[in-house]
Order: structure tokens, then sequence, then C-alpha cells
């Protein structure tokens, strides 16, 4: 117990900056080679994002108080002639509830104007919305295990993306823009079995990130059911994407919709109509053979189902620029797909293991 009390005492040191150098690269060096610490350390950032963000709510609240106080209506209607009675009756009854609907309206319509004032940050928005929702369900849970005296569930952290084995000893493919400044990256499988990752390359040209399961609970997977496919693909082409807009697995099918990515961009990506969200963000988007042409990288927000896929010929790129000294094994992709002939059910029955949901925090 003295030890628990005495780690959760650094911890909170290391998080308000109290270590000095030689013990903060000591307590740096405890958190890489242990995964426990390393969790502890996560965990209790996030319940102190919680408390700040519950005080921010209880500020907030104190706002809207001081507003209904300062509104003075009954000063407002008195003009010449008699006071208007029953309108004074009517604000006396309900002043409390219409200063904080009149709060509430003057924040909506700085927030709409903002919206409307630039149609081109719908994306900006939907991502906001779904990260106030993460924070406003983290608050109540939090809430919920103060009064009840429980302890704080592990929080999910932040919703990263989606990833897929590159080899069957943990070497696993996402985009760079999912892991870009995380502290700490994680794995999820099919199974809801979590892994730490390391990060060990990233090119942010073709927005692709390398990663390697280093946990000891991961076991090596049978050998991957696909192979990638380099050579360029057809015009209209069927296609189809698994990946982790939500917590279990979600497919995607639709076709090659243009050759060439955003923008016009005829090197770098394809453009598919197909449909996608937060968090499909690094998935494989394979054709009907098994074989993956690409790797899913983000949508168009002016159009319905236009998204984009990195070309799958710069994720071979990606790992012949990995040093081979650096690598634990040298990474093999096969050239036979077995989900080859396969109906589209049995394909992601044989597919759903080797894809990950990616969080980072």
């Amino acid at each position: 117990m003295r030890k628990e009390l005495a780690i959760d005492s650094i911890i909170e040191d290391y998080l308000e900056g109290r270590l000095t150098e030689d013990e903060l690269s000591a307590f740096e060096a405890l958190r890489k080679s242990d995964v426990n610490i390393d969790q502890k350390v996560i965990e209790h950032a996030l319940f102190l994002k919680s408390i700040n963000n519950y005080k921010s709510n209880l500020e907030f609240h104190s706002k809207l108080d001081a507003i209904h106080d300062e509104l003075d209506v009954e000063s407002l209607v008195s003009v010449h002639g008699p006071k208007p009675t029953k309108i004074i009756q009517l604000w006396r009854n309900n002043k409390s509830a219409i200063a904080v609907a009149a709060s509430f309206l003057l924040v909506l319509s700085v927030a709409l104007f903002t919206i409307q004032s630039n149609k081109n940050q719908v994306g900006t928005y939907a991502e906001m919305k779904n990260e106030l929702s993460k924070i406003r369900t983290s608050q109540n849970n939090l809430i919920r295990n103060l009064q009840s005296n429980k302890p704080t569930a592990v929080n999910p952290g932040k919703f990263g993306g989606s990833g897929f084995a590159l080899s069957a000893n943990g070497y696993i493919c996402t985009n760079y823009h999912v892991v870009k400044d995380a502290d700490s990256i994680y794995v999820q499988n099919s199974k809801g079995e979590s892994f730490k990752v390391i990060n060990i390359y990233n090119d942010p040209q073709y927005d692709l990130a390398i990663l390697k399961i280093v946990d000891p609970k991961f076991s090596n997977l049978p050998q991957l059911p696909y192979s990638l496919k380099t050579a360029n693909i057809g015009l209209g082409e069927n296609v189809y994407t698994l990946g982790y807009p939500k917590n279990d697995a979600v497919l995607g099918e639709g076709y090659v919709s243009s050759k060439s990515g955003f923008g016009g961009d005829t090197t770098m990506a394809y453009q598919v109509a197909i449909p996608v969200n937060p968090g499909n963000s690094g998935g494989p988007l394979l054709n009907n053979n098994g074989q993956i042409i690409g790797v899913i990288s983000g949508k168009e927000n002016q159009t319905d189902g236009a998204a984009f896929a990195v070309k799958s010929k710069f994720i071979k790129e990606a790992l012949n620029a990995i040093p081979q000294d650096s690598l634990v094994n040298k990474i093999v992709i096969s050239k036979n797909s077995k989900l080859l002939g396969l109906k589209r059910t049995k394909q992601i029955e044989k597919l759903q293991d080797y894809v990950f949901m990616v969080r980072v925090f």
C-alpha cells in the first residue's frame, strides 16, 4: 500500500512538473520500461483533465447565474405611462428560466454565426461535436464515481482511428495524422484485447505511420490473409474497408470513383465513393480479391461519400525506408491473398482479427 501511495505521489509530481531533471529522466525511463506505470500515468492525467472539465462546467453555470442577476427587465419595460403589469408579473414568476434561456440563445447564436461564416469547417464541427460528447460523458461518469465512492474507470483515451497488421509479429500500418504528437499509443483487437505499441516510422508526406506492438501479452498472429496490390486499379472497381468509427468494427463498401485524390492529385491517393467517419482513418481499403490497394486517410466535407485512400505502393516504400537493423524481423507481406474467391462475409471473418482500433493518449 505504501509503495502504491509513493508511486501515486511521484506521478502527481511528474504531471505537475515538480520533479528535478534527474528525477524526470529516471521516471521517464521507468515509464517506458513498465507498462503498468505508464498506464497509471495516463489514468491519472485523464482524471485530472476530467476534474478540470467539471470545474469549467461549474464556472460556466456561475456565469449564467451572474447574467441572470444583472438582467433588469422591469427597468427595460418602464416607459412613459403605466407599467405593463402582466409582463412584469410574468417576468417575476419566470425570470430565472428566461435569463438562462437568453444566455443560452446568446451562446448558440455566436456558435451558429461562426459555423455559417465558413462552410468549409463542417468537418471540424463534426469532430468538435464528438469531442464535446466525450467530455460530457467523462464528467458524468466522474460525478457518479465520486458520489458512489467507486474508483474511476479507465478512460478510453482520445479516440484515434484504425490500423491493420503488416506482419504476424505485430507491425501495424495507420495514418500519420492519427498518431501525431501522441504520448502513448495502444491498439485494440476485435476481441477487445488492448496492447501497447510504439511508433517506429513516420511518413508525413504520404500520411503513413508504422507501429510495433511491444506488449508482452501479445501473441503472434497467424499468417496474413491478404496481400498488397501496388499496381494501379481500374476506375469503378469495387472496394471495401473495415475500421473503427465506433467501438466495434464497421464495414463500408463502395467503388473507386477517381484515380486522383484531393485537389486532383494523381500520385498519392485514390478517391472512393464509400461512407467513412472519424475513426476510419488508417483502415485498409481492399478490392474484391482481398488485396489491399490503399489506406483510408480522409473525406471530402462538401461531398457525401467522397473519401480518399493513400495508394498501397507508398506502404511498400515506407517499409523499404525503415532501417532493417531496427526491425525485430524483416517485414514480408504475402504476394498471394487467401481471401480470393471468398464471399464478403467469409472475407470479413478472416480479416477482422488483423484490423485494430488505434487509441492515442
